[in-house]
């Protein structure tokens, strides 16, 4: 019996013992050896996640989809004749117009009874033998101005830049004696168009609803003139202030003198 407990005990120590502390460190590793591969784990994922996506198709234009132009105004739908034919727009004469672009901002006055000579700070209906044209309505409406810095004169100077095409977009507003705002768009710039009654066929024989503006290339009533072409966006509300300005022009400095007594805009 103590042969067997000793011969036992040899077995142990040489053999049993080293196994039994190997298979202690084999399993003292588990926690490192989790730990690890969690480690490794979030590594893993976090590796991915900064992985560069592939690059998405740009998304398609839809009716929601804002454009800086659209943000600062939020135009409702343009207004339309109603069922019955009758317009849904009231007849309104200009009082104001403003291209923020181009830094012009004037106040709209009737011409002076038989005009010679355009008024300053001011842009002028062109009435011809017919009524004013109305903002809104199916027609155009005819401005004109001086092309002189603080009138008409900013588009006269882009009007001679590649023809004009950086003002191709930009905004117009036109106010009303019944506090609207009526938003356009310029998307014709015309130069050099002879002075002659036929440089007016177009804007008098305007079906729907336009912006004509016009001023001088030259100092000579013979001079050609520009014209610009806006089509309509859309119209807001506007305060009484912004829709009655205090302006209503004044005879240039420099008008010649008047050659009848009942002549406008000249000095007298």
């Amino acid at each position: 019996m103590r042969r067997l407990r000793a011969l036992l005990t040899t077995v142990y120590r040489s053999i049993l013992r080293p196994i039994a502390r190997v298979a202690g460190d084999l399993l003292g590793l588990v926690p490192a050896l989790l730990a690890g591969a969690g480690v490794f784990l979030v590594v893993a994922g976090l590796f991915n996640y900064l992985q560069p996506v592939a690059a998405q198709p740009p998304a398609t234009p839809t009716a929601a989809t804002a454009t800086a132009s659209s943000i600062l105004y939020s135009l409702p739908p343009l207004k339309s004749p109603g069922a019955s034919g009758s317009a849904a727009l009231t007849e309104s004469i200009a009082t104001r117009i403003v291209i923020p672009a181009l830094g012009i901002d004037l106040p709209v006055v009737a011409s002076p009874r038989n005009e010679q000579f355009p008024l300053c700070n001011a842009a002028e209906y062109l009435t011809l033998d017919k009524a004013f044209a109305y903002p809104g309505l199916p027609q155009a409406t005819y401005l004109y101005a001086h092309a002189r810095a603080g009138m008409f004169g900013p588009l006269l100077t882009q009007a001679k830049v590649n023809d004009g095409s950086g003002m191709l977009g930009m905004w117009i507003e036109v106010y009303t004696d019944d506090n609207q705002r009526h938003v356009y768009e310029i998307s014709e710039v015309i130069r050099h168009v002879p002075d002659s009654a036929s440089s007016l066929d177009r804007p008098l024989g305007a079906k729907t609803d336009q912006l004509w503006l016009q001023t001088s290339e030259g100092p000579l009533e013979t001079s050609t003139k520009m014209q610009v072409l806006a089509t309509p966006i859309g119209e807001v509300a506007a305060t009484q202030a912004d829709a009655h300005p205090a302006g209503k022009g004044n005879v240039c400095p420099d008008a010649p003198k008047c050659k009848t007594s009942d002549a406008g805009g000249c000095r007298l």
